[in-house]
C-alpha cells in the first residue's frame, strides 16, 4: 500500500477475503467488508453472521450490525478508528464485491479516488508461495488420475455425463470437490466451452475433456485431447501438431519479466502461421490460485510483465467447426529460469482403440 500510494483498501466475501484473513463469511444482501488502512484492519459484519465467521477469524476486530440498526453506524465507526474519515482517499476496491456495497463505502467518504486491486491484493495473490505451489501441485496429479481414469473407460455408446461422472467420483473419492468438467466428442469439441451432454462415443471421434477439482482450497485446471478409433484421423493429427507447437512456444516465451501479452503472441503467431488464426478463439492462459480464473491473464490485451511465482494455464486452441476442436493446456509454475508444468500428464494426444 506504501509503494503504490494506497490509502485505503476494502474487501468483500469471496476469494480476496479468504486468501487475506482466513474469513469465508456467509454471502448475502447484508454488507460485509474487510477494510485495510497503514494502521488498522477491520470487519463491518452483521450480527447474524458474526460468531460463525469469528471461529475463521478470531484475531481481527468486528463492527458488527443488527438488521433492526443497518450498516451505517458501524461502518461509520469502523472508518473512525480506521482515520479514513479525510478527504482525497486513494483505496482499492474488491471487483468481485456486490457494488452496493461499494456505494456504501463510497457515500461514506470525502472525495476519493478509487481502483481495484491489480496492484495491492491481487499482485500479492499472483506471486505464489512454496506453501502454494505444493497445494496447486498436488491438485494437478489428482486431476492427472482422474483423467487417466476417464480415457481408460471409454467405449462406443458412453455418454459425455458418463465420462463426467467418472472424473468427479474420482475427484470425491480422494478428498477433492469437483470445479468444472468439459467432455465434448467429435464436433462438440470444435464448441470451447461446450455444455456436457448425454451425447454418445462412436468410432472415429475426436475426445476432448477439459476438467479441474479444488483440493484443500487450491485447483486445477488441464485440457487433453484423443482420437477414438482404430484409423487415425489424419488431420486431426496435423491439427494436433500445430497445437502443441503453440504450446511450446508460449511456455518458452514466459519469463520473468516478458509481457504477458508476449506470451499469448508466442502461441497465437504459431497457430496463425500454419493458416488457423481464425480458429484460435481465445486467450492463451489465465492464472491461477484461490480462484480458478484470476490474473495475470495470458492475453493480448493484458500487457503486464510476469513474475516468480505466477501461476497461469498454457491453453491454445484450433476449433473447426463441424469437424473437431483440439485444445492443450497445463498449469505453469514460473521460476526464475522458466515454467514448471505441475501435470505430469503427457499432452500426447491419443490413439483410443474402439471398445465395444
Amino acid at each position: 500500500m506504501v509503494e503504490t500510494n494506497t490509502d485505503l483498501v476494502a474487501i468483500g466475501p469471496g476469494s480476496h477475503m479468504q486468501w487475506l484473513l482466513g474469513l469465508n463469511p456467509h454471502g448475502d444482501e447484508r454488507p460485509v467488508m474487510a477494510v485495510v488502512t497503514d494502521n488498522h484492519v477491520g470487519v463491518l459484519m452483521p450480527l447474524l453472521n458474526a460468531e460463525a465467521s469469528r471461529a475463521q477469524c478470531a484475531n481481527v476486530p468486528f463492527f458488527e450490525w443488527s438488521d433492526a440498526d443497518g450498516p451505517l453506524g458501524a461502518l461509520t465507526q469502523l472508518l473512525t478508528e480506521a482515520n479514513a474519515k479525510r478527504p482525497g482517499l486513494s483505496i482499492v476496491l474488491d471487483e468481485m464485491m456486490r457494488t452496493d456495497f461499494s456505494f456504501l463505502l463510497l457515500d461514506q467518504l470525502d472525495t476519493p479516488t478509487h481502483r481495484f486491486t491489480l496492484d495491492t491484493v491481487g499482485l500479492l495473490r499472483a506471486e505464489k508461495d512454496a506453501e502454494e505451489r505444493q497445494l496447486l501441485k498436488d491438485c494437478a496429479l489428482l486431476n492427472d488420475a482422474a483423467f487417466e481414469r476417464a480415457f481408460e473407460a471409454l467405449h462406443t455408446g458412453m455418454t459425455e455425463i458418463e465420462v463426467r461422472d467418472i472424473i468427479h467420483d474420482h475427484y470425491m473419492g480422494n478428498g477433492a470437490e469437483p470445479a468444472f468438467c468439459i467432455v465434448a466428442f467429435g464436433k462438440n469439441s470444435a464448441y470451447p466451452h461446450h455444455h456436457t451432454t448425454t451425447d454418445t462415443l462412436q468410432p472415429d471421434m475426436a475426445v476432448l475433456i477439459d476438467a479441474g477439482c479444488r483440493l484443500r482450497g487450491y485447483p486445477s485446471d488441464m485440457t487433453r485431447c484423443a482420437w477414438y478409433g482404430d484409423t487415425p484421423n489424419a488431420r486431426f493429427y496435423e491439427v494436433a501438431g500445430i497445437v502443441e507447437q503453440a504450446v511450446q512456444s508460449a511456455q518458452s516465451a514466459a519469463l520473468p519479466g516478458t509481457l504477458c501479452s508476449d506470451v499469448d503472441k508466442a502461441a497465437r503467431t504459431v497457430i496463425q502461421d500454419a493458416g488457423f488464426g481464425p480458429e484460435f478463439l481465445h486467450r492463451t492462459g489465465h492464472g491461477l490460485g484461490v480462484d480458478v480464473h484470476e490474473p495475470p491473464y495470458i492475453a493480448a490485451n493484458y500487457p503486464e510483465p510476469l513474475r516468480v511465482g505466477n501461476v497461469f494455464s498454457v491453453e491454445p486452441g484450433i476449433y473447426l467447426k463441424e469437424e473437431f476442436g483440439i485444445r492443450l493446456e497445463d498449469v505453469a509454475f514460473l521460476h526464475s529460469g522458466g515454467v514448471e508444468i505441475l501435470s505430469e500428464l503427457p499432452r500426447t494426444v491419443r490413439l483410443l482403440p474402439v471398445k465395444d
